[in-house]
C-alpha cells in the first residue's frame, strides 16, 4: 500500500501491506520474510471497517480490508518500487 503516511512510516524501517482478512500475524510474518529476505520485528494489525458512500440516490459503502504494518530489523530494507 503507497500512501503519504506509509511512505513516511518507511524511514522508521516500517512498510504497510493489505493482506487477506483471515491471515495472522505470524503468518504475515514468516511470509514478509521470506519473500523479501528480511528479519520482521513486529507486526501491527489494523481491520478496516467499511464506509459509506453515496452515489446519486444510491447509498453503497466501500469494502472492509485488513492491513498489516511490519517492522523489519535495522539495516533490512524493503524495496517497494514499482518495474
Amino acid at each position: 500500500m503507497i500512501t503519504e503516511k506509509a511512505t513516511a512510516l518507511s524511514a522508521f524501517n516500517q512498510y504497510v501491506f493489505v493482506v487477506a482478512k483471515q491471515a495472522t500475524a505470524p503468518e504475515i510474518k514468516k511470509v514478509i520474510e521470506a519473500v523479501y529476505k528480511v528479519k520482521v520485528t513486529a507486526v501491527r494489525i489494523i481491520n478496516t471497517s467499511p464506509k459509506p458512500r453515496r452515489m446519486g440516490r444510491n447509498l453503497t459503502t466501500t469494502p472492509s480490508f485488513k492491513k498489516a504494518i511490519v517492522t523489519v530489523k535495522k539495516g533490512d530494507k524493503i524495496d517497494l518500487t514499482i518495474a
